[in-house]
């Protein structure tokens, strides 16, 4: 497998013995993995992870920080100095100034380091002195994590996939007219290829304004300084039958292939392969709002998304050599504060329903998973409201685009997650029996006293998850 062989020549390499010596027996480091799928709101998540664990008067479900036991938390420089630094201080301005705003969405990959002093539990924990934890927080934007099911496929079997649930989505129209216009068994030239690539680069963002979260190859959308390039300039097309040197169809397979060596394996090697734990951040609201072939795409990508972690643990050799294990996995659905209180409990189980194939698989192989609904910032406040004589469970806030204050009730999400998955699963068009909507908020403007950070749902309870054996 391509994946094994790449993990085997990490496991061989003495940069990761050094390293991994040094974490085990001295100051021991946690790599935190955090991705969101489309629209998901990875970078508020992990801003308010960062400043509620520096100040935890809203973290009682860390144990650790109710036990007494953190004696103080820092900010230190990251280890991978070729890294940028997750802007931290900037996109904390952002949320908390005197015109709170959504800070802009991370566009590449980041890291950040924070180190926890915690006194040691147990009998003999007053015997011995503090100890460090350091957490290393990875911010990768989720098309990266997307493109690693990309790995063990050749260009035939991805078009031929592509374009078939390309058939089944009216966003994809004018692209399917192009691909299907095409003759790949004709000599190539450059200006086709471009003409493809720009085409399919406009459907995949038409896909995501859709609600549709797979969205690869993930460069495409954020090329960085590949735009233009040849690695970003394949298409999805119909297999000729015949394939001679020289045709559109080979050189856009000679690109695919160079996609996966050149862009998505050194992510892998890099950076994915060295995580202990992993946010997956999804926006289950938005894709119900959307309809049920988005919620059917959601589900089918959680499942794929397991096959690109290595899950389960690893033991004390194979972690001094190098050899990292994906431990813990949470799917958190964010927004809850979209709903009120009343039912969070139908959203984390729509969640779980989610990810149930993802999750039997990765605990077959040992490792923890977990589904919940959170909110990294807490941007409503809930009430509820009469209509026609009944009350119903809603909230207010600050609307987006006008800044005026507003009431949403999103429609009653059902208690059985059936009701969800079935006509998502069946194809269906639409919700026969409701509807569900959903307004955009601004953060609400929070005067914070010192100790705490900003208020949040569930946060506590996912950093315990996620970190709380280690502390």
């Amino acid at each position: 497998m391509a994946l094994t062989g790449i993990t085997d020549s990490i496991a061989r390499s003495i940069e990761g013995v050094q390293s991994g010596v040094s974490e085990m027996l001295f100051e021991p480091v946690l790599r935190l993995g955090v991705t969101g799928l489309s629209r998901a709101g990875k970078t508020v998540f992990i801003t308010s992870l960062v400043a509620n664990l520096l100040n935890r008067g809203r973290m009682p479900q860390l144990s650790a920080q109710r036990e007494g036991r953190i004696e103080t938390v820092y900010l230190q420089p990251q280890p991978d100095d070729t890294l940028p630094r997750f802007d931290y201080e900037g996109h904390m301005a952002a949320l908390t100034g005197d015109d709170p705003h959504w800070p802009e969405s991370t566009r590449s990959i980041s890291e950040l380091r924070l180190s926890f002093r915690t006194r040691p539990s147990g009998w003999f924990g007053g015997l011995r002195g503090p100890r460090v934890l350091h957490l290393d927080i990875v911010d990768y934007p989720g098309e990266w994590l997307l493109d690693l099911s990309l790995m063990e496929k050749s260009y035939s079997d991805w078009s031929e996939e592509t374009l078939a649930r390309l058939g089944r989505r009216p966003v994809a129209r004018d692209y399917l007219a192009t691909a299907r216009a095409a003759d790949a068994a004709l000599p190539l030239t450059e200006a086709q290829v471009q003409h493809l690539a720009q085409s399919f680069t406009a459907y995949l963002q038409e896909a995501r304004g859709a609600g549709y979260s797979d969205l690869t190859p993930g460069r495409f959308l954020l090329p960085g300084d590949l735009a233009g390039s040849p690695v970003l300039t394949f298409a999805p097309l119909p297999r000729p039958a015949e394939t001679p040197r020289g045709s559109l169809w080979r050189e856009m397979e000679r690109r695919f292939d160079a996609y996966k060596a050149k862009v998505v394996t050194p992510f892998f090697r890099e950076h994915f392969a060295r995580i202990d734990r992993q946010v997956v951040l999804i926006d289950v609201l938005g894709a119900i709002h959307q309809g049920p072939q988005a919620v059917e795409d959601l589900r089918r990508v959680m499942a794929e998304i397991l096959q690109a972690f290595r899950v389960g643990q690893t033991g004390w050799i194979a972690s001094l050599l190098g050899a990292r294990r994906v431990e813990r996995i949470l799917f958190a659905a964010t927004k809850a504060d979209h709903l009120h209180h009343e039912q969070h409990a139908a959203l984390t189980a729509i969640t779980e329903a989610l990810v149930a194939e993802a999750k039997g698989r990765a605990h077959y192989a040992g490792a923890e998973v977990a589904a919940m609904s959170l909110a990294g910032l807490r941007a409503t406040v809930e009430e509820m409201v009469d209509q026609r004589g009944a009350l119903l469970p809603a909230v207010r806030g600050r609307l987006l685009e006008t800044g005026r204050q507003a009431v949403m009730y999103p429609g009653a999400l059902p208690t059985d997650p059936a009701r969800i998955l079935s006509p998502a699963r069946s194809g269906a068009e639409r919700w026969l029996d409701a509807e569900y909507g959903l307004m955009s908020f601004a953060p609400a403007r929070v005067s914070l006293k010192p100790g705490e950070g900003p208020p949040h749902i569930r946060l506590d309870r996912a950093a315990e998850f996620l970190i709380g054996d280690r502390l």
